[in-house]
């Protein structure tokens, strides 16, 4: 995933000039950061390579819109539900500009030393000539972000007049008592309102100038700053008519309107998933890497497709990617407490971790029929019923054909096997003796042969046990954290 954090770090050194002579000399060229970035891409897709690496399932829909805008120099809106990515697109898109850009030292506005902008880079360059410091801005430094809130001011965005510097003894019509926003800071950048329907009205309409005109005014001041960026804005298509809207002069303003959504296949939600969970686990020597077998991994995803797709929960709401992950890490953060109550080495998750994604993402999800005082014993019942159902289908599409009949007479003289989050693989593996075929159980989970432990061994197993017992081939008994399975 590339993004504005992964970009913190510069790749390659600065270039050396440091003066704006020795910037001449070697032929540099001012671009706009729209041309910067339609060069870039260009050259990506031209190579073969990725334009905006790390969006799972945007390929063959959002990210050629994108593309296309970016070709076309538009700025563009996001529309989309919640969790679909919409602000890791836009901060992926800081990608496509150049690693290292000359800029005048000192300068508020990132002004390119071949294109100044202001009074005081003009004045730079008059005094000093050649020998006009020159810096380098790296890309990760060039991306601006407001997130829209009703408390948001022109002054946040576009500036305001500085009573420090008027008070140091300059005029009130000098254009250096500005203080720059957050907008002309961005200069040379890109530029992101999140959330844009929930930016006041008469808020919006100070944008009107910088996505059209291409520049900003404060405060009755005439002054004239040519603003090089893209702006880019995201927004909820159910904040055009609850929390607030977007007005129709400004939406005019933008070229394009892009729609995201939600991973349309299972595999990208898969992906997904691997792509983004993250656990603090770091390991420290006493336990191994925590291990999430494949086939929980897919009951995850499942799982939140079905709640997606529930008549019980509010479509316009959605249920965010973030639903998914956080489940994820809830199951691999209850194997690593089982193994470090239970003693065991290996932390390997199992089906009977999948319990605890239930109430850690209740929060996560907003019923159709909650009302003012939303039934929370319903609730907690439609997300147990999704989660069996997923283990289900998952048990169909992994195990289909395997035979278990081995692993069922087990049962047949009324010998029971318990299980629960806190039982250690020994412990459950011990109670079933030798288990006929579990090789092939492995194989069919995705356990590499010279990578079979018995914690592995343990997870495939109890998922075996409870695909049994949600095709009605096994009883089961839950007791808490007490699970028996038997006949």
């Amino acid at each position: 995933m590339v993004g504005v954090t992964d970009l913190a770090a510069p790749g390659s050194p600065s270039p050396a000039p440091t003066t704006l002579g020795e910037l001449r000399a070697t032929g540099a060229r001012f671009h706009p950061v729209k041309a910067e970035l339609r060069a870039n891409l260009l050259a990506r897709l031209g190579a073969g390579q990725p334009s905006l690496p790390g969006m799972v399932g945007f390929e063959d829909t959002v990210l050629p819109e994108v593309e296309r805008a970016l070709i076309a120099g538009h700025d563009l809106v996001l529309l989309g539900e919640r969790g679909q990515g919409k602000t890791r697109l836009i901060r992926t898109l800081v990608g496509l500009l150049d690693e290292w850009t000359p800029v005048l030292v000192g300068s508020e506005l990132n002004e390119h030393p071949l294109h100044p902008i202001s009074v005081w880079a003009h004045r730079q360059i008059a005094e000093h000539g050649d020998a006009t410091p020159v810096g380098w801005l790296h890309r990760s430094e060039r991306f601006g972000e407001k997130l829209a809130t009703p408390d948001t001011s022109v002054g946040d965005l576009i500036g305001d007049v500085d009573p420090i510097k008027v008070a140091e003894g300059r005029t009130l019509g000098d254009p250096e008592t500005v203080h720059y926003g957050l907008v002309p800071r961005t200069n040379r950048g890109i530029f992101s309102v999140n959330e844009l329907p929930d930016l006041a009205e008469r808020i919006q309409v100070a944008l009107l100038n910088v996505l059209e005109e291409r520049d900003i005014q404060i405060r009755g001041y005439r002054v004239r700053l040519p603003l090089d960026l893209l702006l880019v804005a995201s927004a909820n298509p159910e904040d055009y008519t609850n929390r607030g809207r977007i007005i129709t002069p400004l939406k005019d303003r933008f070229g394009a309107e892009v729609r995201t959504h939600y991973p349309l296949e299972l595999t990208d939600e898969i992906r997904l998933l691997h792509q983004e969970a993250q656990t603090s686990w770091t390991g420290d020597g006493t336990f191994g890497m925590p291990v999430v077998p494949e086939h929980l991994v897919e009951i995850i995803a499942r799982f939140t497709r079905l709640v997606r797709e529930s008549s019980h929960v509010d479509q316009r709401s959605g249920v965010s990617a973030r639903f998914a992950i956080a489940g994820l890490e809830t199951v691999t953060a209850s194997a690593v407490r089982r193994a470090a109550i239970a003693g065991e080495t290996r932390p390997v998750a199992r089906v009977v971790d999948l319990p605890s994604v239930v109430p850690a993402s209740r929060g996560k999800v907003e019923f159709a029929d909650a009302g003012s005082d939303p039934d929370d014993e319903r609730e907690m019942e439609v997300l147990e019923h999704l989660l069996r159902q997923a283990t289900a289908q998952t048990f169909r599409a992994r195990c289909a054909g395997l035979d278990l009949t081995g692993l069922q007479e087990h049962f047949t003289g009324g010998e029971t096997v318990e299980s629960g989050e806190l039982v250690p693989a020994p412990a459950l593996l011990g109670q079933l003796g030798t288990i006929p075929k579990l090789a092939e159980l492995l194989g069919r989970l995705g356990v590499p042969e010279g990578e079979q432990s018995a914690e592995q061994a343990a997870a495939a197993v109890e998922f075996a046990l409870e695909g049994l017992y949600l095709t009605r081939r096994l009883a089961k008994d839950t007791d808490g954290a007490r699970t028996v399975y038997g006949a």
